[in-house]
């Protein structure tokens, strides 16, 4: 087993710190306070906007409408059957929008503007 010198274990360290991803990356997050009638409470989400779209940790979306000092009203945009109590949540950044084309015309969609008619996804252009 060979040794290693000081100036090689310098440059080895030195390259380790080059390599470094110095990124952080600020996620505005809450916490499940109750959940119940396709409304969530949450406790948290210091910095989520009205209409603001925030995502549950099973996946559902829900979009803040309630904004209090304590807590933050979601509504659900799905069953909610999988949220429980003390489940995190995390704001997107993004404002509940309906994508627009003339490719929704006559089609059927859901809240968050996904087809439900069988027909397959709706290519959007633009958002409004």
């Amino acid at each position: 087993m060979g040794t290693l010198r000081a100036d090689e274990i310098s440059n080895i360290i030195r390259e380790r710190i080059e390599q470094y991803n110095r990124e952080v990356k600020i996620v505005n997050t809450g916490t499940v306070l109750q959940v119940g009638d396709g409304i969530a409470r949450i406790y948290g989400l210091d910095e989520v906007m009205a209409g603001e779209l925030v995502e549950f940790e099973e996946g559902t979306v829900g979009i803040a409408l309630n904004l209090e000092s304590k807590n933050v009203g979601v509504v659900l945009m799905g069953d909610g059957l999988k949220i429980k109590e003390r489940s995190s949540v995390k704001a997107t950044g993004r404002i509940a929008q309906i994508p627009v084309s003339e490719a929704y015309l006559g089609r059927v969609i859901n809240a968050l503007a996904l087809p439900i008619d069988g027909r397959g996804p709706i290519p959007a252009s633009e958002s409004g």
